[in-house]
């Protein structure tokens, strides 16, 4: 039995929030800035997921994906201009189950999801593979800083490596998307490596 969850959900364009990754965001909607104001009220948690389509300025449910990304604001800054300064942390993947929108944000119903890895599978030949692809194309295109590389380097958990590597490569939103909705670890893995691939043969 999954436990079910409800928390304000803000809607991003153009950027899909992978777990453990950090980074800053600048939110403009009145909906969004009123459901990060609501959460810092509380424990700080938020679901982040992507629009199918940035353009649209209201979303409903079916403008957004179905699996987004629980989250912990670490920042909140306001800015002059009335728009929201945040630092946000991915922490786990979920599934929406249920989604409302009350007038003043959105909130959603969801349940956590776990990595599928084969336990009798060592898949961190296949990570430090998709490591070593990235920091080649860095080397090539100089968009990823060697302290970021660095600290790839030393994670030990290939879901954690697999999720960081999809956080900067080169893919549209729905390819990002879909990598972030692969639980199967190994799949995963391959996917980002493939596109890297693609990357690297065009360049």
């Amino acid at each position: 039995m999954t436990s079910i969850n409800t928390k304000p959900l803000l809607p991003l364009r153009d950027i899909v929030i992978f777990p453990s990754m950090v980074v800053p965001l600048f939110v403009g909607r009145e909906k969004s800035i009123k459901a990060l104001q609501e959460v810092m009220k509380t424990d700080k948690s938020i679901v982040l997921v992507a629009q199918k389509n940035s353009e649209i300025d209201d979303p409903e449910n079916s403008d957004i994906y179905g699996y987004g990304c629980l989250s912990k604001v670490l920042q909140l800054l306001k800015l002059p201009d009335g728009t929201v300064k945040v630092l946000v942390e991915g922490i786990n993947r979920v599934k929406i189950t249920d989604y409302s929108d009350n007038k003043d944000f959105i909130t959603c119903s969801f349940e956590k999801v776990s990595d599928q890895i084969n336990k009798d599978e060592d898949l961190m030949p296949i990570a430090i593979s998709a490591v070593k692809k990235l920091e080649r194309l860095t080397s090539i295109n100089k968009k990823i800083s060697s302290e970021t590389i660095n600290t790839l380097k030393e994670l030990k958990n290939p879901s954690q490596i697999a999720d960081n590597v999809a956080s900067h490569i080169t893919a549209t939103i729905s390819e990002k998307q879909q990598i972030f909705e692969t639980i199967d670890v190994k799949k995963r893995l391959n996917a980002i490596i493939k596109i890297m691939e693609n990357e690297t043969s065009i360049i």
